[in-house]
C-alpha cells in the first residue's frame, strides 16, 4: 500500500492519540528517536544532544554543548599560569621560544658589586650573578613594565620551590581576573623557584612564557626562564645581596 509523505506526517502524528497519549506526554529525552531526521521532527534537533550551563576557567557561567570532560580544553589555566600584563583574551599561546640574545653565559664584568652578589640591569634585561676574577653569569630577564620598574638594594630573605602564589591586593585590583590562590606547580606564574626579596611585594622568579624574557612585562617583579632561576637558585643563599638598577 503507497501513501507517501503526507501519510507519513500522519502517522506521526497518531503518536500523541489514544492510549500512548500519556508517554507522549512524558518530557523528551534527547537521543531517544535515535537522532536524524525523525529526531528533529521531535526534538529540535537533529544530534539529540542537550545544552547544559558549565562554569568556564574563571568561574562564570556560559551556556554551551556538553562535551565529553577530557575534551573540554583548559584554556583558562593556560592563560593565567603567566601573568599577561594585558587581559587575557588579548594572549597569544605560551610556547614561543625565548631570544637567543638572553642565554645564560659567562661574561666578563667590571660593573658594581662583589663576588657572590646579584646585580640587575632593568635597561638592559640582564641579571649578573657576580663570580670572582672580573667575570659574571649572566642571565636574561623580564622586569616591570612601564610606571613599575624599580631600583634599589634587596636581600634574598627567603628561597621557594615551585611556589603558591597569591596576588596581593593590588593587582587584584588591577587585575579582577586572576584567582585568589594557585598551588605551585608547571602553571603557576612564579614557575619553577622563586627568591623573595626583602619584606617588599617582588621577587626573583621562573615563567612559564620564556618569549618574555627581554621584555617590559612584569609588575615589578624580576622574570628569568625557569631552568635559569633553577640555576641561581642553586648558586644564591639567603641572605645574598641584590642591587637593582
Amino acid at each position: 500500500m503507497r501513501f507517501g509523505w503526507r501519510g507519513a506526517v500522519f502517522c506521526l502524528a497518531m503518536v500523541g492519540s489514544g492510549p500512548a497519549l500519556a508517554q507522549a506526554r512524558a518530557p523528551i529525552q534527547p537521543g531517544q528517536y535515535g537522532g536524524g531526521f525523525i529526531e528533529y521532527l521531535m526534538t529540535g534537533s537533529a544530534q539529540g544532544q542537550p545544552s547544559s550551563s558549565a562554569f568556564d576557567g574563571y568561574g562564570a557561567v556560559s551556556a554551551r554543548p556538553s562535551e565529553p570532560r577530557a575534551m573540554m580544553r583548559p584554556e583558562s589555566r593556560t592563560r593565567l599560569a603567566a601573568l599577561p600584563s594585558q587581559p587575557m583574551a588579548e594572549e597569544g599561546a605560551i610556547a614561543r621560544a625565548a631570544d637567543p640574545r638572553f642565554a645564560r653565559q659567562v661574561v666578563s664584568y667590571d660593573g658594581p658589586g662583589r663576588p657572590g652578589s646579584i646585580v640587575i640591569d632593568t635597561q638592559a634585561k640582564y641579571l649578573y650573578l657576580i663570580q670572582p676574577g672580573a667575570q659574571a653569569i649572566r642571565y636574561g630577564i623580564g622586569v616591570g613594565r612601564p610606571g613599575f620598574v624599580w631600583t634599589g638594594t634587596k636581600s634574598i630573605t627567603n628561597k621557594r620551590e615551585w611556589p603558591d602564589w597569591t596576588p596581593p591586593a593590588e593587582m587584584l585590583a588591577r587585575r579582577p581576573d586572576l584567582p585568589r590562590h594557585m598551588e605551585g606547580g608547571p602553571g603557576n606564574p612564579l614557575g619553577a623557584r622563586a627568591l623573595y626579596l626583602g619584606t617588599s611585594l617582588y621577587r626573583i622568579h621562573g615563567t612559564n612564557e620564556p618569549h618574555t624574557i627581554g621584555q617590559n612585562v612584569s609588575s615589578g617583579c624580576i622574570r628569568m626562564m625557569n631552568e635559569d632561576v633553577i640555576d641561581l637558585y642553586e648558586r644564591t643563599p639567603v641572605g645574598t645581596r641584590v642591587e637593582v638598577i
